[in-house]
């Protein structure tokens, strides 16, 4: 299996994330979680097949996510308002994101490890 991993270059967790992923020899395609942000369809198959819910997506360190004071607005917003908003931006969305039979998002080696 080949895995999709949405990724930020500047991002050190991101590094890691890959560097881990080059050392178990698992094979991923990466891509620009800027340049190519999810689209709103993307998100809410990822989101479904994690089971987990959109506000668990939200990239909550960065500064975007401060800057809107998300951390005040999502507990109000619906999870499609959630992941709309999620769509309109890459940084929004934490990251790394591993998308395959898994959906990953974060780097937590515990929750990696099942990859192997």
């Amino acid at each position: 299996m080949t895995y999709l991993v949405l990724e930020y270059p500047k991002c050190s967790t991101c590094k890691k994330a890959l560097r881990w992923l080059d050392d178990h020899h698992i094979n991923y395609q990466k891509r620009h979680i800027v340049e190519e942000n999810p689209t709103y369809e993307e998100l809410k198959a990822w989101i479904s097949k994690s089971g987990r819910s959109p506000k668990s997506f939200f990239n909550t360190s960065g500064n975007l996510y401060k800057e809107m004071h998300l951390k005040d607005k999502l507990p109000s917003m619906a999870e499609e308002e959630q992941i709309k908003l999620l769509a309109t931006n890459g940084m929004l969305v934490k990251r790394p994101l591993l998308v395959g039979d898994v959906i990953l998002s974060g780097f937590k080696i515990k929750e990696w490890e099942g990859l192997k």
